[in-house]
């Protein structure tokens, strides 16, 4: 046999499916259209949601302009303060910004091309979890096709890179699980990607990202075909790994003298470690969040009723819930029909623990929870519903496994029907034909082991057509829906959400408006052209061309007029930073231009949102430019010259 025929030969390592010739077989044409329709729902008419999330868009905006803003997730390039997130979901943002210039899109268009990214990956691991293209491919359609999905995807929190990331983490755990039952594989080196890539998600949204650990451990304890010993060792070098990709930024910024970086918005005493644990850590699980911009008492009255039928309650229904029983069900029966494939049982286990470890977190979690959190299920989601759905599939011939079948589509379609009667006016003829099609082709799926091969083939399809309206439905709206503010919501009960307002001016493409608007707690100010000249006058003589109380009022302005604008208390308003006395101090070094009032934050100011009695930092520096320097008023807006001395 000649050296050319052994490489021909070269057999497929055990464990490994079984992978076609590099060709443009169906299966890959259906992945490239797929993947061309996910990218054509998320980019197009993305630039209509403007900023979307000024907060994240100034931080942005500060990046591109600052390398040490970039570094720390600064909201200003002058770094007086940092968003109340670690910034890895940023930086891919501001890169685009800094090679493309400011604008909607090209903030917007890397989240975009992530969310592809995710679905990609989604579909890689599932068609290596059980050997069929089609199942990748239908777990990447739901995925893609999810609402909050449709929604984060197009909008620029750190949810984006979340996803992409974890679902790359599971890929490479099975990655690693495959490799030790071949002899070429390098389960040790996939494991510790896995755990670099949670790590990496840990710099993206915190302690969320830790969520999926329970599962990917127990998976890799369960299947990985090395012995135990040696499994526990590589999760050791795992967690190594993620501790390092995770780790040196925080070390870094804990290491980094607090007088020469910016204070660590979130916390009450400028400490990454306090934000880590605290704000954005247990007190999400207990509502015991210092400087929340509202809250619970423990009971999640803050943030909507806890409970376990929290993610079908008319909030979070619309956005996640339309395959959530599904997947359970599905995910459940396959773990018996498939217990002969280990690759099965063990893409199920992994996605099982995440699905359900994320879930109940969020059903109980006491403290700031919204509807948008829930991007995080939907991998999970997608990926029970094709193994679960494959799985069954392959054993149609048997009366229980077609039963199960016929119920998760009675099911599914049962609850669209609910959540699309939620919004009765709208597209009221969808949940008829959805309830259908669900009662036809359960019976028929009833008796899926006698129906002929295509004509089986036909009731499947029209089961997951049915099944996917709804969502499909409530992702198109979303996607034909400009989406602003702190709070989005999906589907189309709500264009902007909690928080929206109008398209900032400034933006290229977007004319400023008339007046302008101080912007709020949960939304971003607006400014006008007159506003934005005045801003840029001799901006650079000062190191902050103006202040203002709270991100979102700050960033409005610092969009439109591409200065550093500090935001006085963080994003509540709520941070004791900066001081009355260092606020004095930096007006006497003549560093700051102008003081603008109004805004909205915990700590209250100026003009700012009623009933406020907030005694804090903010309202001291409130308090102390109205008694001290002249307002002038510009398009509605109270501004405050505090270069002009002491009057």
């Amino acid at each position: 046999m000649t050296t050319q025929t052994l490489s021909r030969a070269r057999a497929v390592p055990r464990g490994e499916p079984a992978r076609r010739p590099a060709r443009w077989t169906p299966e890959g044409l259906s992945l490239a259209a797929l993947l061309a329709a996910t990218a054509l729902l998320y980019l197009w008419g993305l630039g209509a949601s403007g900023w979307a999330n000024s907060f994240y868009a100034a931080a942005v905006q500060a990046g591109s302009e600052s390398w040490k803003a970039f570094f720390f997730g600064s909201s200003d390039a002058a770094s007086s303060v940092t968003v109340d997130k670690t910034p890895l979901s940023l930086w891919p943002m501001a890169l685009s910004v800094k090679l493309f210039g400011l604008s909607s899109w090209s903030i917007l268009v890397p989240q975009a091309l992530e969310g592809v990214g995710a679905v990609a990956l989604l579909h890689a691991t599932v068609r290596r979890t059980t050997g069929s293209a089609w199942a990748g491919l239908l777990a990447g359609a739901v995925l893609a096709l999810t609402p909050v999905a449709v929604l984060m995807f197009r909008f620029n929190n750190p949810d984006a890179m979340l996803v992409l990331l974890l679902v790359g983490s599971v890929y490479a755990t099975v990655r690693a699980l495959v490799s030790t039952r071949s002899t070429s594989g390098h389960a040790l080196r996939w494991l510790a990607l896995g755990g670099a890539l949670v790590g990496l998600a840990f710099l993206t949204k915190m302690l969320q990202a830790f969520l999926v650990l329970p599962a990917l451990a127990l998976v890799y304890v369960l299947f990985a075909a090395v012995p135990l010993r040696t499994r526990i060792g590589h999760l050791l070098v795992a967690f190594g790994s993620m501790v390092l990709a995770g780790g040196w930024w925080v070390a870094i910024v804990e290491l980094w003298p607090a007088a020469s970086r910016p204070y660590i918005g979130g916390s009450q005493a400028n400490s990454i470690l306090e934000l880590t644990l605290g704000y954005n850590g247990f007190g999400r699980l207990t509502g015991d969040e210092t400087g929340s911009v509202g809250g619970s008492t423990g009971s999640g009255r803050g943030w909507g009723e806890t409970g376990i039928l929290r993610m079908f309650d008319t909030e979070v229904g619309g956005q996640i819930a339309w395959l959530l029983p599904a997947a359970l069900v599905l995910g459940g029966a396959a773990l018996w029909f498939g217990r002969g494939s280990r690759n099965v049982r063990a893409g199920l286990t992994v996605w099982l623990g995440w699905l359900l470890v994320t879930g109940l977190t969020f059903s109980f979690m006491a403290g700031i929870f919204h509807a948008y959190y829930t991007v995080a299920l939907a991998p999970a989601i997608a990926a029970l519903v094709a193994i679960g759905a494959h799985t069954l599939w392959t054993q149609r011939h048997l009366l229980a496994a077609a039963g199960v079948l016929a119920f998760t589509t009675a099911l599914t379609t049962t609850l669209a029907f609910v959540l699309l009667d939620r919004q009765a006016d709208w597209l009221p003829w969808l949940r008829y034909v959805v309830a259908a099609v669900g009662v036809v082709t359960t019976l028929l799926l009833a008796g899926l082991g006698r129906l002929p091969h295509r004509v089986g083939q036909a009731v499947a399809a029209a089961a997951v057509v049915a099944a996917l309206a709804g969502p499909t439905a409530y992702s198109l709206s979303t996607a034909a829906t400009a989406h602003t503010g702190s709070i989005p919501s999906a589907g189309p009960s709500s264009s902007q959400g909690l928080g929206g307002g109008a398209l900032p001016g400034g933006m290229p493409g977007v004319a400023p408006p008339a007046g302008a608007s101080t912007g709020g707690l949960l939304e971003g100010s607006t400014s006008s052209a007159a506003l934005t000249a005045l801003l840029q006058t001799d901006a650079s003589a000062f190191t902050w061309a103006a202040a203002a109380v709270g991100s979102n009022s700050a960033s409005g302005y610092q969009l439109a007029s591409e200065e550093p604008v500090m935001a006085i208390g963080g994003f509540n308003g709520s941070d004791p930073s900066p001081t009355l006395a260092q606020f004095q101090q930096y007006v006497a070094n003549g560093q700051i231009h102008y003081f603008i009032a109004g805004g909205g934050g915990l700590g209250g100011g100026a003009g700012g949102p009623a009933g406020t009695t907030d005694d804090g930092t903010t309202s001291e520096i409130s308090t102390w430019v109205t008694a001290t320097f002249t307002a002038q008023t510009v398009d509605g807006v109270t501004v405050y010259d505090l270069s002009t001395g002491v009057q």
